[in-house]
């Protein structure tokens, strides 16, 4: 919606004795005085005083005008429209993603690792106002990427995501515990960790209990995904003599654990068996942490003084050249 306004008001005071100043001249001629005396008015038409008195009324309202158009630009009007700002706080989010050889299993398309990097890929994209760090887990943890609002580095990591990163192995104390060494120094008003998993903490020095006690000593909210179903699953083998072949493993993934550490920290355990569940996951999770947003309402006014001024010189200039040549009344 389109907004007029006068920046200074109070210069419209000036129109009254503005006007009356240029109706002086009026007033003036109103009044009996000396003139040119005629011996009929056969002489007078001759000399235009009609066609003359009749043009002085478009000089009137030349002046007229001119003194509205200059006192209306000395008020300042101005046009402006009605913005929306939209201010969103964001949350500060790490994945923590397990990378061992077990989440090469193919119970997920086209296999847990790949499921998994793709969901989260999506996730990333979804939330383009919140700032979401990557840090990977397999016998040790790494960070790949601190908390950044740019997604498509972080789309790039993710990508690039391989089992051979890391040691083989389940840290997922230790993941949990460098997860929250990235979001040590946030500032957002809401810090989360999404952690996945395939399977058991059997590696690193950090329990995994111990790292959601210290999480909820931050503040942060750990939100725990199981990934893969119980039992055998078929793993791909790089074999050097025979080439790749399929191995089965039995992999039970520590729900008790998992469901613990959730719990501690106020987040919760979910369990993904197929893609379509684990996809579920992260929007419940998207839904369950959204980034709260502030409408403003501003308006940005733009000046328009210029016109009503050239407007009012360009009259008046008019206005007196038509007075001292056409339009010169003789005395």
């Amino acid at each position: 919606m389109t907004i007029l306004r006068f920046e200074d008001p109070w210069f419209l005071l000036l129109l009254v004795p503005a006007v009356l100043l240029a109706l002086r001249p009026v007033s003036r001629s109103l009044r009996p005085g000396g003139a040119v005396r005629y011996s009929g008015f056969d002489l007078l038409r001759r000399a235009g005083a009609e066609k003359t008195g009749r043009r002085r009324h478009l000089l009137l309202a030349m002046r007229l005008t001119a003194v509205v158009a200059l006192v209306a630009a000395m008020a300042r009007p101005q046009s402006g429209a009605s913005n929306y700002s939209v201010r969103t706080e964001g949350v500060d989010i790490i994945l923590a993603m397990d990378i061992s050889s077990s989440m090469l299993a193919e119970d997920l398309s086209p296999n847990r690792l790949e499921a998994a990097k793709q969901v989260a890929s999506s996730f990333v994209r979804a939330r383009p106002d919140d700032r979401i760090g990557l840090v990977v887990f397999g016998g040790e943890a790494f960070t790949q990427a601190p908390p950044t609002l740019d997604q498509n580095a972080l789309e790039f990591l993710l990508a690039e995501l391989d089992v051979s990163m890391a040691p083989d192995g389940t840290a997922i104390g230790l993941g949990l515990a460098t997860a929250l060494k990235r979001l040590e120094n946030s500032t957002g008003e809401s810090r989360l960790v999404l952690l996945l998993t395939d399977g058991q903490n059997n590696r690193g020095e950090i329990d995994p209990r111990t790292a959601a006690q210290a999480a909820q000593a931050l503040g942060v909210r750990v939100y725990t995904i199981g990934a893969g179903s119980d039992g055998p699953a078929r793993i791909p083998v790089d074999d050097p003599v025979f080439g790749r072949r399929y191995v089965t493993g039995n992999f039970q993934i520590d729900e008790e654990t998992l469901r613990d550490v959730a719990e501690i920290t106020g987040g919760r355990y979910f369990r993904a068996t197929d893609n379509q569940s684990l996809a579920r996951i992260y929007a419940e999770i998207d839904q369950l942490e959204t980034s709260e947003a502030d409408t403003e309402i501003y308006t940005v006014y733009a000046e328009l003084f210029h016109f009503p001024l050239a407007a009012g010189l360009f009259l008046l200039t008019g206005a007196v050249l038509l007075g001292q040549t056409f339009l010169r009344r003789l005395p």
